[in-house]
């Protein structure tokens, strides 16, 4: 499809992945307890863990799939670079800082604090596993639409194999770097994606004498859709129902961004609440640049490449992208660019493979069935079998979403988040009489509501663009559930609460607060 050499991209590929797993390696010699292993021993600053933030969250979906998505659909696809942005203000003002204060390893150790702990930890545990393998199943068909177009592989059994290589380097990351590893792996990643979106954004602009305006002039011509991509509606707005869609979509990633459970495990690798702050500071601005980039290259692929050529291509519309790199650059920047981008992948894939492992092994092993006395070093070791059983299961779930716009995929990993993690989170930071079984039923309501009514949606059956296009089992209507699962999660909180007869522990409250606003009592240094 690009003619490209296929030598030279393996090749800045190969010095990537050798590179990050060296630092990985050397980072590895440093995981001498739990802590070190879960939390990076809290070590990296406000400015570096920021920086990893950025890293964890700019995944293959924001990269390749709002490109593709832009470079497709235009002002529509903008949407969720415009959703993702404006999420970080409600980590900045509500989750990081009663965050960092009153948990210590995952999410489970906040939502467990003031509650039974067994039943809340195995809920918070279940949550989390279920919202990393979507995410994961996003990111691994990513990769396979990605190496598909750098090697130039059709096939789709050519394709699965390359998504297993994937999962196994991941692994690789998360067995041996522990968190230490895999947030400089991060650190890495973000610096590369963000020099190269802007390098990218530079010569595009300069291909068109810096004039943004002739760009979209030539995008519009390259476009079936013709000036409409400029507008709102393309995807959005043509019916009542896709108005309803559009609505359900940026509810989920508004209010999911703040609540994914590889994201708020990242607030515990720093020191102090206020370095947490300032880690979300630094991540909101380097997402506001990244996005910022992805409208000029969605528009330059679809004036420099076409519309066509971009759907027809392997991968679909996530090589918008890469084929962009090879029109502007050749097969030195398709390579950098391809690298960088398989480089996402794995950072962020690394990332919720660690996340998943360490939520099963300290939530549901330590704490469910030792009871909280188990050995940190058997800890460790049940967090780095599972990280196997979840590469295994991202392998198998990336395989079979193959070819889907990675985007959608992690707006529905989005969409459970919020309605799982956001209302329980909530409830537990700032409302005194929530109890266990309003967490349960938050929880569990959420995540229940929002996997059947997936299952049951046009993302999976029904449509020619769904996971299962030859079949068609589904009946609710909107391709995304934020609308009706996040509100349910919320009222079943409320609900479980008001009608469990179960009384708060009042003075576990009192001390949650305390720690949530001032640190007093968290060991913090």
């Amino acid at each position: 499809m690009t003619g490209a050499n296929t030598a030279i991209n393996l090749s800045v590929f190969g010095v990537f992945v050798l590179l990050t797993l060296y630092v990985v390696y050397r980072a590895s010699t440093r995981n001498v307890s739990a802590s070190d292993y879960y939390a990076a021993g809290s070590s990296f600053t406000g400015t570096q863990n920021g920086i990893a933030l950025s890293g964890d969250f700019l995944s293959a979906a924001s990269f390749l799939g709002i490109s593709g998505a832009i470079a497709v659909n235009g002002y529509d696809g903008f949407m969720y670079s415009i959703g993702w942005v404006v999420a970080w203000l409600i980590g900045l003002m509500l989750i990081s800082e009663r965050l960092r204060n009153t948990g210590r390893f995952t999410m489970g150790d906040v939502m467990a604090f003031r509650m039974r702990q067994r039943p809340v930890r195995a809920a918070a545990a279940n949550s989390t596993l279920v919202i990393s393998l979507f995410y994961m199943i996003a990111q691994m068909a990513g990769a396979g639409g990605l190496m598909a177009l750098l090697l130039d592989v059709h096939s789709k059994v050519g394709q699965a194999i390359i998504i297993a290589v994937v999962g196994i380097v991941m692994v690789l990351y998360v067995l041996v770097g522990g968190m230490k590893g895999t947030t400089w792996v991060q650190i890495i990643k973000a610096v590369l994606l963000i020099l190269s979106v802007s390098l990218l954004t530079i010569f595009l602009i300069g291909k068109f004498g810096f004039d943004f305006s002739s760009m979209l002039d030539r995008a519009t011509q390259r476009s079936p859709l013709g000036e409409a991509v400029l507008s709102p509606g393309v995807k959005y707005g043509a019916t009542d129902l896709s108005k309803i869609d559009f609505i359900s979509l940026a509810l989920a990633l508004v209010l999911g961004t703040a609540s994914l459970p590889h994201v708020l495990m990242r607030f515990y690798t720093v020191p102090n609440a206020r370095e947490a702050r300032k880690s979300v500071v630094w991540a909101t601005w380097m997402m506001a640049i990244f996005y910022s980039c992805t409208l000029v290259i969605g528009f330059g692929a679809m004036a420099l490449v076409g519309t066509d050529k971009i759907t027809s291509a392997p991968g679909g519309e996530n090589s918008a992208a890469p084929l962009l790199a090879f029109q502007v650059g050749g097969t030195v920047l398709l390579g950098i660019v391809c690298a960088v981008a398989f480089a996402t992948i794995l950072a962020v894939v690394a990332g919720l493979t660690l996340t998943a492992s360490a939520s099963f092994a300290h939530d549901v092993y330590a704490n469910v069935i030792k009871h909280g006395e188990a050995d940190p070093r058997d800890e460790v070791r049940v967090a780095r079998i599972t990280a196997i059983c979840v590469g295994v299961l991202a392998i198998v779930g990336g395989i079979a979403a193959n070819g889907q716009n990675i985007a959608f995929l992690v707006a529905l990993a989005f969409a459970l988040a919020a309605s799982a993690n956001l209302p329980t989170l909530l409830y537990s930071l700032f409302w005194k009489r929530f109890n266990t079984r309003g967490t349960l039923w938050s929880i569990y309501g959420g995540l229940t509501s929002c996997v059947l009514l997936i299952v049951f949606s046009p993302a999976i059956s029904g449509s020619k663009s769904s996971v299962f296009p030859d079949a068609d089992f589904a009946f609710f209507p909107l391709s995304n559930p934020g609308i009706v699962s996040i509100p349910l999660s919320f009222l079943a909180g409320f609900l479980g609460t008001v009608l469990g007869g179960e009384k708060a522990d009042a003075e576990k409250q009192a001390e949650m607060e305390v720690r949530g606003l001032t640190g007093i009592g968290s060991g913090l240094r």
